[in-house]
């Protein structure tokens, strides 16, 4: 059941991700959209999911003071619009016509 959150929660970072128009948002952003998924984690949960995130290449991480910054690379984009598969992070459902 944990590799199933992660998995999601994982898409759901990169879903986000590729909403905003900068492609980037704030680990306090991205833990609220995970609890309005009702995935209720802890700040340094989140942190260690966008550290994989980061290492398998689909976002790039800085830091401003006290927040992580995540940014959405192409190989992210590419999951989210289904023209790439990254292991360990859910697949996105097919667009409804």
């Amino acid at each position: 059941m944990t590799d199933i959150i992660r998995e999601e929660a994982r898409l759901i970072i990169l879903k986000e991700l590729h909403s905003e128009d900068n492609g980037a948002a704030s680990d306090s952003r991205l833990g609220s959209v995970l609890d309005m998924a009702a995935i209720n984690k802890s700040r340094d949960w989140l942190r260690e999911e966008l550290r994989w995130l980061a290492d398998v290449g689909a976002v790039k991480l800085s830091s401003f003071g006290s927040c992580v910054i995540a940014e959405l690379t192409a190989k992210g984009a590419e999951h989210v619009e289904r023209r790439l598969i990254i292991p360990g992070i859910r697949r996105p459902s097919r667009p409804r016509d």
